[in-house]
């Protein structure tokens, strides 16, 4: 079904793949009459021509991009112009697109909700952006109708920022990253590796694009085959694919922890930007005669069967065939996974989910930029059409994408199709995705056609001793289950005649409702802001030397960024960045802010002028064994903070609040056996924390340690990597080593002022 290769690899003409190795040089000698450079390769990728478009630096290697558009939704745009405006921000230079699908219901904390709307459209007015209101689109779906194009850049302040299916290569990041561009500075990243995906031949009747994207991301999360890489889908089994297919696939290419995705563009993506009334979008987009791909891994669509990703990661998968041959071992499975992933902290079960040898669900969701496409919602309809989800515990609830996807389903008959068989059918709304919609009861299992199931994605707490847990699925299967009344089942066991009518797009709804500045800005227009909207707080620069309390300490396998700052209902105080910091680790360390806190009062005494040792007793005899090594540190050259360790921290969302909570905390670093994504290391960065590196199994720390770093001001203004800090217990220092990891110029800069605000201000 999927193979890796080894090493990297040639695709000739689009259609041969030549493996690097021995013989590779005799083969494309023959072929070509002469034998390339694999930089000259690279170049004929369709993912470097595109990089090299938007590159202002003068160099393939170093690159500093400079993007198309950018997108926020309504999480993440306040804190991002907030940042933006306190560094000078007067006007959107390019377009910037402000969506409203997070926390569209506005059902938490009163009045904050609304308030950020109205922050978003007052500032669309006054620097010339795009509003888009609650309800009418996920960000990502608006953005593949209205912003895609062929050969175009966008960066989005979300990690499912991915429209590689349209010829856009998108990447999702940190608010920082989006302020840069707001400052008319740039993407500073060096040439990804680029992995080629040649896919062959054509899915089997009710096998879905969830079904190809979570096979794919089976085979390459875990060994890191295409991390911070980007993916470039080539070869014949991509005509052989719809449009929504293909983007349903590439939506998933977020959990494989690559950087962007790309594919090669057809008449059909030529199709998708005529229905929408872009057809100037279009540009056909192919690799060159012999593109070098530092990886490639060939999918036989023909042979991938329905999947499922049970609890609680997408690379926790199985064929639904496989997990049902093999139902009780693979439950008792993941039960013996989540009590690494919970901590043991409740007592979580699904093996009492099994009725007369069938896994029986208690939820269905099919929504979201992955779920809520037109074609997943229409087959799901003709599975469902004639038929109950009964009325035992199942549910089922279908949001579609956009307005115009759910206006198109309602005159094709699909929309009533559903509601006969009591789903319930609801408006553009991302919650389901992160918790803040359709939460389970206690113990719930739910089937969800959206993007993660990390531990409590779903909206339970697990703090309150609640636990529910998502399982991944494509909405064909997700339909055939609720045929069945909610026991698990493949949708190619069901025998459906689909209809595959043809999408008609309706643009009159975003004209009527979506305020487009054209680009125009109006610098009369006051910025409307809600009492929860905060400005950030200062935050001081790098001192000579850091004294920090490591305050949590995480030893799961991967800490995903739900898990650093929780989603669902506290995101209603993104807005507020010390009222959300209070829900820091709160999931997974619910005494981390007490901890943090506690010892940030001595770094507060030291910015008003006072003893930092009568504000934190117990650092007078840390000092006192530090002054006997380094009598010199003291007054006025010393900082004081806390640290966390996580082995390998920041899987998931761009929410760029998992750093900036630690920092108003005052936090001034993670140290880790590696980051998960270059995404959260660069909100790291942004913040003004210390990316720190160390060898795994070499922990000399535990919790509630101090820790001692000597001259880092000036490790990292002469680019050290490996330096020496200590651990300081008994009245001693004991050494470790330490590594920062490679960083630009202005990256350190900005953790040398304290953070990108204090860079861009002093810019």
């Amino acid at each position: 079904m999927i193979q890796l290769s080894k090493g990297g690899a040639w695709l000739l003409e689009g259609t041969q793949i030549i493996e690097d190795g021995e013989g590779s040089s005799a083969v494309l000698q023959e072929k070509l009459g002469r034998v390339p450079t694999k930089e000259e390769g690279t170049g004929q990728t369709i993912a470097c021509r595109i990089l090299e478009a938007h590159n202002t630096s003068g160099s393939r290697k170093q690159l500093k991009i400079k993007f198309d558009k950018l997108t926020s939704h309504d999480i993440t745009f306040v804190g991002i112009i907030q940042t933006a405006r306190a560094s000078g921000l007067e006007k959107f230079p390019i377009p910037y697109v402000l969506t409203n699908c997070h926390n569209s219901l506005c059902a938490v904390g009163g009045t904050i909700n609304e308030d950020d709307h109205m922050f978003g459209l007052s500032c669309a007015k006054r620097y010339g952006g795009v509003y888009v209101p609650p309800h009418q689109a996920v960000i990502h779906q608006f953005a593949r109708e209205m912003l895609a194009g062929c050969g175009k850049m966008i960066l989005g302040s979300d990690s499912h920022t991915r429209y590689g299916a349209l010829g856009t290569m998108a990447i999702g990041e940190g608010g920082g990253e989006l302020v840069k561009q707001l400052l008319n500075k740039t993407y500073d990243v060096n040439m990804p590796g680029i992995v080629g995906v040649y896919l062959t031949g054509t899915p089997a009747k009710g096998v879905g694009p969830q079904d190809v994207a979570l096979a794919i991301i089976g085979a390459v999360f875990a060994n890191g085959y295409v991390k911070n890489k980007v993916m470039e889908f080539v070869g014949p089994g991509v005509s052989n694919l719809s449009a929504d297919f293909r983007i349903g696939v590439d939506v998933m290419t977020t959990e494989t922890t690559c950087l962007s995705s790309i594919w090669r563009t057809d008449e059909k993506i030529e199709e998708y930007f005529a229905i929408h009334g872009r057809s100037e979008e279009y540009e056909e987009l192919n690799p060159g005669e012999a593109a070098y791909y530092d990886g490639m891994i060939t999918v036989d669509l023909g042979r991938v069967k329905p999947m499922i990703a049970m609890p609680f990661h997408p690379s926790n998968t199985y064929t639904i065939e496989e997990l049902n041959a093999n139902l009780m071992d693979i439950l008792d499975d993941c039960e013996k996974k989540a009590e690494v992933s919970l901590d043991g902290a409740v007592d979580f079960h699904l093996k009492d989910k099994v009725r007369d040898g069938r896994l029986y669900v208690d939820q269905g969701i099919i929504a979201g930029c992955a779920g809520g496409g037109f074609e997943n919602i229409c087959d799901a309809a003709d599975i469902l059409k004639g038929r109950s989800i009964g009325a035992d515990e199942f549910t089922l609830s279908v949001y579609p994408a956009s307005t115009p996807i759910f206006m198109e389903l309602v005159r094709n008959g699909s929309v009533a199709a559903l509601m006969e068989t009591g789903a319930i059918v609801k408006t553009a709304f991302c919650g389901p995705c992160f918790g803040a919609g359709d939460t389970p009861a206690n113990n719930g299992f739910s089937i969800r056609h959206s993007t993660r199931n990390f531990p409590n994605r779903e909206g339970s707490k697990l703090q309150s001793g609640q636990i529910a847990s998502v399982a991944l699925m494509d909405a064909r299967s997700i339909a055939a289950t609720a045929a069945n009344k909610g026991y698990l089942t493949a949708a190619t066991d069901m025998d459906v005649e689909y209809r595959g009518p043809k999408y008609f797009f309706d643009k009159q709804i975003y004209e009527n409702r979506v305020f487009d500045s054209k680009g125009a800005a109006d610098p009369t227009v006051e910025i409307k802001f809600g009492p929860n909207i905060k400005d950030w707080p200062a935050m001081p620069a790098l001192p000579e030397n850091l004294v920090l309390q490591v305050v949590s300490e995480i030893h799961d396998p991967v800490t995903t960024t739900d898990e650093l700052i929780p989603s669902g209902e506290t995101s209603s105080y993104r807005s507020n960045p010390l009222g959300l910091a209070e829900f820091t680790l709160s999931r997974k360390d619910p005494q981390y802010v007490g901890r943090a806190k506690a010892i940030q009062k001595a770094q507060k005494a030291v910015e008003a002028h006072t003893c930092p040792l009568e504000a934190v007793p117990e650092l007078r005899e840390i000092m006192a064994a530090i002054q006997e090594d380094y009598p010199e540190v003291g007054k006025g050259n010393v900082g004081f903070g806390s640290a966390i360790f996580a082995v390998k921290p920041g899987d998931g969302s761009a929410r760029e609040q998992a750093a900036s909570c630690q920092k108003v905390l005052g936090g001034w670093a993670n140290i880790a056996n590696e980051y998960a994504t270059k995404r959260y290391r660069s909100n790291l960065i942004n913040w003004g924390m210390l990316p720190f590196l160390i060898e795994e199994g070499q922990l000399p720390f535990q919790n509630l340690d101090y820790l001692f770093f000597p001259g880092i001001q000036e490790a990292v203004a002469q680019k050290k990597d490996a330096f020496t800090a200590y651990v300081v217990k008994d009245r001693k220092l004991y050494p470790f080593e330490l590594r920062l990891g490679e960083l630009t110029d202005d990256e350190r800069s900005i953790i040398l002022k304290g953070c990108l605000i204090n860079y861009n201000r002093q810019s």
